[in-house]
């Protein structure tokens, strides 16, 4: 599987041919660089892990330090495993986005969704409420209702939907088009949503 790191930075929208107004993610992808080559020789599996973002040397562990020292490269934010990896590709060497993608290719998004906090079922989960906010029902708009039964079974059965954090998972949204390849800028638009905040690291699958 191919693929790269890279970072988002919002939302934008464009036209297509016809004057369609498409909304869009625009992802930037500077080049990866290739700081670990696996084998099935010396691992037991082929792959590449590529690295993105420069990180302070002094956040940075010195075992790391000298990880990426061996590619020949500064300390990076991101670094993710890609097994079975396309391109053959030698250490220390950069992956750009015209190496792997096209317009109109069909890509998948990984990223680590919004956190919300801790939520009610009602935004957590789409609850209705207990009713309207009469027969006594002052204060019962947004409540969750019964979550269990009485002698029997005594106890509430494991992933009854409660109210609890949400969001701040890892999310992975398939099958986004990419419509739109801008090499020069390392921009990519990517039609829909990506899951994230401005500004996070995501992966981009082919």
């Amino acid at each position: 599987m191919n693929g790269l790191i890279g970072k988002k930075i919002g939302m934008t929208s464009i036209f297509d041919a016809s004057g369609k107004n498409i909304a869009c993610t625009v992802i930037e992808a500077q080049s990866n660089i290739v700081t670990q080559v696996k084998s099935v020789e010396t691992d037991g599996y082929d792959a590449i892990q590529l690295s993105y973002g420069e990180a302070k040397v002094k956040n940075t562990s010195k075992a790391l330090q000298g990880h990426f020292e061996k590619a020949g490269t500064s300390p990076k934010q991101e670094v993710v495993e890609f097994r079975d990896y396309p391109l053959a590709k030698a250490l220390g060497e950069e992956v750009s986005i015209g190496d792997i993608f096209n317009e109109g290719d069909k890509v998948s998004a990984i990223g680590t969704s919004k956190g919300k906090g801790f939520m009610g079922v009602v935004k957590r989960h789409n609850f209705n409420g207990v009713g309207q906010a009469t027969h006594g029902q002052h204060n019962r708009l947004r409540a969750p209702g019964s979550v269990g039964a009485s002698a029997w079974p005594s106890r509430v059965f494991k992933g009854v939907r409660m109210a609890g954090r949400m969001g701040n998972e890892r999310v992975k949204t398939k099958n986004l088009k990419i419509v739109k390849l801008l090499p020069e800028m390392n921009i990519i638009l990517i039609q829909g949503a990506v899951p994230g905040h401005k500004g996070s690291y995501v992966i981009i699958e082919k």
